[in-house]
């Protein structure tokens, strides 16, 4: 297994590049940030209209939430890869196709992440805002989402490490991300497939397993600062919208 690593490391971690596209470890984390930082803020705006006070707006996110929720995502992948070039007019890479897929899944379930931290937290937070003059819009984006997002990072982070996962999903539309290079290698061993997929195995687990524990610490320190224990700084790490200056 060792000599596998040794011979084919570079195709394992950046596929065919310089020479053809980018591929590997590389490229499945890749797909893994866009993926993230694409879908978070059209979870913001589903988990938004899941709690807005306009009955209608709470449907349609719920609706799109539990639809997208209901489906598995090899079934999302096979929609964006035909209906996407369609409804955009001009075909699509199969990078930007997994990429669309992976927003449109993602966002689903980081919508719900995000309105289980706003509806956490005490309503006296809102009742505050509100009595110093804040408006809707106001008191959600400077007082609940910042504390919403602080909150719920922990739970975030354990959402990557499911995208990190789907993205192997690829495979199957030919994205030359890290199965797919695992792929190719067997292709050329023939009679190693134990090693290679193996190596594979391992090589997610070890991502992963350290975001998983990354997650952990951060709920650790989130609780301390909550309880203002050794390392709790919650205060400094959350600006307080709603402090007011002393009364003469």
């Amino acid at each position: 297994m060792w000599e596998i690593i040794q011979n084919n490391w570079t195709l394992l971690l950046v596929g065919q590049y310089p020479n053809g596209p980018l591929g590997g470890l590389v490229a499945t984390l890749l797909l893994a940030m866009a993926g993230l930082a694409l879908a978070f803020p059209v979870a913001i705006t589903i988990a938004v209209a899941r709690i807005s006070p306009y009955r209608p707006i709470r449907l349609v996110a719920a609706g799109i939430v539990h639809v997208v929720r209901g489906m598995p995502f090899l079934m999302v992948l096979f929609w964006s890869y035909f209906a996407l070039p369609v409804l955009i007019g001009r075909p699509l890479s199969g990078f930007w196709t997994l990429v669309g897929a992976l927003v449109l899944y993602e966002s689903a379930y980081l919508a719900e992440v995000i309105r289980a931290g706003i509806q956490a937290l005490p309503k006296g937070q809102e009742e505050a805002a509100r009595s110093l003059g804040f408006g809707y819009f106001r008191t959600l984006f400077l007082v609940i989402l910042p504390q919403a997002l602080y909150n719920s990072l922990p739970a975030l982070i354990g959402q990557f490490v499911s995208l990190i996962k789907e993205t192997s999903l690829g495979y199957v539309i030919s994205v030359n991300e890290f199965t797919y290079a695992a792929g190719q290698l067997n292709s050329q061993l023939l009679v190693q497939p134990v090693e290679v997929f193996s190596i594979l195995a391992i090589t997610y687990f070890i991502v992963c397993f350290t975001l998983t524990q990354s997650a952990r610490w951060l709920e650790q320190r989130i609780a301390r600062s909550r309880q203002g224990g050794p390392g709790g700084r919650a205060a400094q790490t959350l600006p307080n919208p709603l402090a007011t200056e002393p009364m003469p």
